[in-house]
């Protein structure tokens, strides 16, 4: 076994956990929730964004409230995860900063999460739902405007007299009054909001540019005499058609983005609605939120397991597919920990509640997707600087093209200088820009987790993708982590039950890990063993017991030297089981060396294909252990590993770690947690790899819920397929608007003849939202393959 020198792992929100200890008292706040460092944590659901600017507006809002340490708001998930000092912020607070800017806030409890997620879920499929009846109202109401707009394409229309045309154009104008107050309100509010506020987003760009087209028409209508002659000429066509537009696109944003929470609303429907309990020795059915710790609770084949806790009666094959992402039943029996949102596959059992709410590993890993999901990899940084200054910038170009246009223009000048303003205006909102990466991480993060990865935030997930080098553990990661019993043989050769047998019952009394397995693998045998009337341990050496009134010896032959026993005729079978890797021990009964027991930690079945699958991602393997060189060089040598770092103690691991590092190498360290805590610290991502409920979710950047080594393979190909995803994003994004506004200020007039109609200018941006939700969805096809060390290409 390897040395450990790390604290046991705690998960997040155990009263034990150093975090708890640090603080030394409960969160300021009863809605906020302890981190490690001393650091609490608020989630705030955030009402009215719409765009990239938003997000940067709420931001700095949160930021400026005293003691916040760090801010991260999501437009695709629509909160703000904020973290202070303790007992320096108040949600009322943080409420009240972004009310000051114009959005409304609400905490999320970790408690009431799952409730509250279904409000917002039936809240943005309400919203969804409003938009497409204004998209249908507009369209309708579009339709006969634009002909009226455009009489010439109606063969009736065309060369009426300018009398009946001025008619024609005032009916327009009240057809589009009711585009302009009821589909399309919500613009010109919103817009009066963010300036009352001080903050720039969307709206003012798409109220200044339609509103200014419909007054310009109104006038044009109403007074014509007051524009330069052949230049009145309305655009009501214009305002309807842009704010349909956008609304259309507003309405299939909201529906896209509403199913990138899939797997957030997927994990959060595993949790039962109720659980039966045993008060006074009757069942009695209660809503599992009322499940206190130590309740005894009856669970039957096909219910799923109420809370966490441990089976004190009864077995069962437990499906724990939604916590380890292995779809293979793992057997239960008494003293074994079940998990929360499982399903017990068969028999029925008993068990004992020891989390419950908040506390279980389901409702822990539901708030670390939901957190990841909300967070921000480092490439969306300069997104963030480029929309926090968009707007005004696009609002500065409007206003110069109209003046250059108006001033250098052809005639009627006046008409195309209102053209290319509303084009500038309207075409410039940063919507795709504030959607480029939060959507593709919010994807990949909820990908991930259905596969039993947890990726604590968007760096990690970028990080992943640059990975040149994975170094793994070996104890617990490579092999499983507990010694079991390879070989027992006679002092011929020959597989012994016999000596097996002597050897149990002289170890029933161990405390060490060795001798348990030895006792476990007889038991397991159905072999019966004695009680021994005496028993002594012999430091690094082995045990000496009576047994039937036989003495038997069990260690190293060094024990049997100093017992009197000639370990000699073992010799050579010691020397060949260590030479394989394994741990041998000597056998001798009343002075005579019997036979051999071999132990050894196996390797996990998948771990020489899930190393074949690292390195055909192109990835250097390195193994670090403490175990001797021998040793350790059998475990890589069948698992296909080639690089091995024999006898390392834990900050040794880090060492090791510091020095690949200063080669250049980026790397990733794959460890339990514990003893591994120093050189998971220091890699470039830290990945912790568990069996299920023992996991510490707050030790690491990346963990993997189940215990193989595929789960990092399909960690570093899924970061690849989402940056690859988030680059496409950006990409369109950027060349939209950096491309899209020079055109639509008419830069290619002069050259081409080529002036941008504002109704393309609204299409286009009211699509260009809808394309990057559209190329972030693709990554649901992304699923990890088959455990056969198989490649697939991931999407993007």
């Amino acid at each position: 076994m390897e040395p450990s020198t790390a604290p046991p792992p705690a998960l997040a929100g155990d009263d034990s956990s150093p975090s708890a200890s640090r603080t030394g008292a409960p969160p300021s706040d009863p809605s906020s929730a302890p981190e490690a460092g001393g650091v609490e944590r608020l989630t705030l659901a955030v009402e009215g964004m719409h765009c990239g600017a938003c997000v940067a507006s709420a931001e700095r809002a949160l930021a400026r409230v005293e003691g916040v340490q760090d801010v991260s708001v999501s437009l695709p998930s629509e909160q703000a995860t904020v973290r202070f000092a303790p007992g320096s912020v108040t949600s009322e607070a943080l409420v009240e900063a972004l009310e000051g800017v114009g959005y409304s806030g609400r905490v999320m409890a970790d408690d009431t999460a799952a409730a509250q997620e279904e409000v917002r879920d039936a809240e943005r499929d309400e919203e969804a739902r409003t938009l497409f009846r204004k998209f249908k109202v507009g369209a309708v109401l579009s339709v006969p405007i634009l002909l009226l707009g455009h009489h010439e394409w109606v063969p009736f229309l065309d060369g009426v007299d300018h009398g009946t045309m001025r008619l024609l154009w005032a009916l327009t104008g009240v057809l589009t009054l009711p585009i302009m107050v009821w589909v399309g309100g919500q613009f010109f509010t919103g817009a009066w909001a963010a300036l009352k506020h001080g903050r720039s987003n969307m709206d003012p760009l798409v109220a200044l540019g339609t509103g200014s087209a419909f007054l310009y028409s109104v006038m044009a209508v109403a007074a014509p005499g007051l524009f330069p002659e052949g230049t009145a000429h309305p655009f009501f066509e214009a305002a309807a058609v842009i704010i349909t537009l956008v609304v259309l696109g507003q309405a299939l944003e909201a529906r896209a983005r509403g199913s990138t929470s899939r797997a957030l609303r997927s994990l959060m429907d595993l949790r039962p609605e109720t659980a039966r309990v045993l008060r006074d020795g009757s069942e009695v059915e209660i809503p599992a939120s009322e499940v206190r710790v130590d309740d005894l609770l009856v669970v039957r084949p096909g219910e799923r397991v109420p809370v966490d806790g441990i089976l004190e009666s009864g077995a069962s094959a437990v499906d724990e597919s939604m916590v380890t992402g292995e779809s293979i039943p793992v057997e239960k029996t008494g003293g074994d920990e079940v998990v929360g949102g499982t399903i017990n596959r068969s028999g029925s059992f008993r068990m004992r509640a020891t989390r419950v709410g908040a506390e279980t590993v389901l409702s822990r890993i539901v708030q670390l997707v939901r957190e990841a999901q909300g967070s921000k990899p480092p490439i969306q940084r300069l997104v963030d600087k480029v929309s926090g200054v968009f707007v005004p910038v696009a609002v500065t170009i409007a206003v110069i093209a109209f003046g250059v246009w108006l001033w250098v223009g052809p005639e009627p000048s006046l008409n195309y200088a209102v053209v290319v303003a509303v084009s500038v205006l309207v075409i410039a909102c940063p919507c795709a820009l504030g959607l480029a990466t939060p959507i593709s991480v919010m994807i990949s993060v909820g990908k991930a987790a259905e596969a039993g990865i947890l990726i604590r935030n968007g760096e990690a997930l970028q990080q992943a993708r640059r990975l040149d080098t994975v170094i793994l553990d070996k104890t617990g990661t490579v092999t499983r982590g507990q010694p079991e019993l390879t070989d027992a043989i006679d002092r011929d050769g020959n597989p012994s039950d016999r000596i097996l047998t002597l050897a149990g019952a002289a170890e029933v009394g161990s405390e060490h890990p060795l001798g348990q397995a030895v006792v476990k693998a007889a038991r397991d045998r159905g072999l019966g063993l004695e009680d021994a009337s005496s028993f002594e341990t012999r430091g690094g050496k082995g045990v000496v017991a009576q047994v039937g009134g036989r003495r038997i010896l069990v260690g190293t032959p060094t024990l049997l030297s100093e017992e009197g026993v000639d370990p000699e005729p073992l010799r050579a079978g010691w020397d060949r089981l260590s030479g394989e890797g394994k741990t041998p021990a000597m056998v001798a009964v009343e002075g005579q060396a019997e036979g051999l027991l071999a132990l050894a930690d196996q390797e996990k079945e998948d771990s020489a294909a899930a190393v074949a699958r690292l390195e055909r991602l192109g990835l250097r393997v390195v193994m670090l252990t403490g175990d001797n060189e021998r040793t350790a060089r059998a475990v890589a040598d069948r698992v296909g590993i080639r690089e091995v770092h024999a006898g390392v103690l834990p900050d040794g691991k880090d060492e090791v770690v510091a020095r690949i590092q200063s080669e250049g190498g980026r790397v990733a360290m794959v460890g339990d947690g514990i003893n591994d805590a120093p050189a998971l610290a220091r890699a470039d991502v830290g990945i912790a790899i568990g069996g299920g409920t023992d996991v510490a979710m707050e030790t690491s950047d990346i963990t993997l819920m189940g215990g193989s080594l595929h789960g990092v393979a399909d960690a570093v190909e899924l970061s690849r397929a989402a940056v690859r995803n988030m680059k496409q994003n950006l990409f369109g994004a950027f060349i939209y608007n950096t491309a899209a506004i020079p055109v639509a200020a008419g830069v290619l007039y002069p050259v081409l003849g080529v002036l941008l109609n504002p109704m393309i200018a609204g299409a286009a941006m009211a699509f260009s939202s809808v394309t990057v939700v559209t190329n972030a969805n693709r990554l649901r096809r992304w699923n990890p393959p088959e455990r056969a060390g198989r490649d697939v290409v991931a999407p993007g």
